[in-house]
């Protein structure tokens, strides 16, 4: 291996003539001396009059032959043939990160998967003994373009808004980022294709309600926005949508037990977004939306009425036990945790500060995914799917130990009838 301080002699044999000369005969120094250097490293610490290799005859004995200086040249200029290339890769790259971050921003992502998961809870409770992994993923996959589309209708109508608030005024169209035509085309194909895809995969009643919400938020709900403050329950009704449209995709029908996890969504929404509107209020008001808390200077009125919408997730937990869809334990988390957001909403209501206006909020975060998943967890289910039809991708899921089947009770009785005669 050769050292240093020999490469570097060497290749002031090399250098044999100025920068100044007319020989018309080299190429760029870097190219060269990176092939002589160890490791490939060029000494940064040469002059710079020394930054062209010649190719000449009067190089003393020491110098490559003329053969290898020929290929040294052939291959620089083969890198820089393939420069092009590289760089239009790297374009190609950063176009490509470019526009999925805008596409992530204007469909909302983190806020969509919230909508999927709770399109896929309704869609677990809807399934009986037995969940479609298959119908599972093609109805959030649906969800979640429809969503995107919806989110990012919504931005593109309330560009101007958006503008205006500075926690909004760095998302994509309003910071130019991506022009108009280009994220109604975006939203346009992707509520198209989830519309279509939960049609096809699912059934048109899990599809008619996709498209019923979509048309809901970005159409009525968003406008609604700038006009009267009722647009926080429209915004509650919509949210409360999804975990309906997975009920429906798995069972094929609208009944009563596939009414609570919606009940719940609209109920928890109110607190949510009155935490949140009391929070932002002057920058609500400086887009020029027509906010609840907007009206309300002092925030009682706010506070009162997410107060009163945490008392109305009480019964739930009693309802989905009495009518046969969770056990006794959930109706007693259910409680807990909707007693633990209500005191967090009576304490902001009797203080009406900025501090316990953010704990309401957080609680309303924690409370949604513990209450979901507390009823899967303690799910009874009473409408067990045929295993025959596609064994391959459902799954039987075990119901709670409490839960015993009438079909359980017959055998045990034929059983112990057995048994005695």
């Amino acid at each position: 291996m050769w050292r240093n301080s020999a490469t570097v002699s060497f290749s002031s044999k090399l250098l044999s003539y100025s920068s100044s000369s007319a020989n018309p005969n080299y190429f760029h120094y870097a190219s060269a001396f990176s092939i002589f250097s160890p490791n490939g490293v060029v000494d940064q610490t040469l002059s710079s009059s020394h930054q062209r290799f010649y190719c000449s005859s009067a190089v003393p004995s020491p110098s490559p032959s003329s053969g290898s200086v020929i290929k040294l040249g052939f291959l620089a200029s083969k890198s820089d043939a393939f420069r092009p290339l590289c760089l239009k890769a790297r374009d190609a790259v950063q176009l490509a990160r470019h526009y999925g971050r805008c596409y992530w921003e204007l469909s909302k992502a983190r806020l969509s998967m919230l909508v999927v998961a709770t399109s896929g809870t309704g869609y677990v409770l809807g399934s009986g003994n037995a969940v479609d992994l298959a119908g599972l993923c093609y109805t959030c996959a649906g969800t979640m373009m429809v969503a995107a589309s919806a989110n990012s209708l919504n931005q593109v109508f309330e560009i101007n808004n958006d503008a205006k608030m500075k926690r909004t005024r760095l998302r994509p169209l309003p910071s130019g980022r991506i022009a108009i035509p280009h994220a109604v085309t975006w939203a346009s194909s992707v509520g198209f294709a989830g519309t279509a895809l939960l049609a096809w995969k699912a059934n048109m009643l899990a599809a008619g309600l996709a498209a019923s919400n979509l048309v809901l938020y970005a159409f009525v709900y968003t406008p609604l926005k700038q006009i009267h403050p009722v647009n926080t329950w429209v915004g509650a009704v919509v949210g409360a949508i999804p975990p309906l449209l997975g009920w429906a995709a798995a069972s094929g029908q609208i009944s009563l037990n596939g009414l609570i996890l919606p009940a719940a969504l609209y109920f928890w929404q109110i607190p949510h977004f009155m935490a949140l509107a009391y929070l932002c209020r002057d920058d609500y008001a400086a887009g020029g939306y027509r906010m609840f808390s907007l009206a309300d200077a002092s925030g009682r009125r706010t506070a009162a009425v997410a107060f009163r919408n945490c008392l109305y997730l009480i019964p739930l937990g009693f309802i989905a036990y009495d009518w046969g869809v969770a056990s006794g334990w959930f109706c007693v988390e259910s409680s807990v945790i909707t007693l633990a957001i209500s005191a967090a909403a009576f304490s902001f209501y009797r203080d009406r500060t900025t501090q316990k206006a953010r704990r309401m909020f957080y609680a309303s975060l924690l409370y949604l995914p513990v209450f979901m998943s507390g009823l899967l967890f303690h799910r009874l289910s009473d409408n067990p799917q045929c295993l025959a039809e596609n064994p391959n991708s459902i799954v039987e899921l075990p119901s709670f130990p409490e839960a015993v089947t009438e079909s359980e009770e017959d055998d045990q009785k034929k059983k112990v009838s057995h048994f005695l005669f």
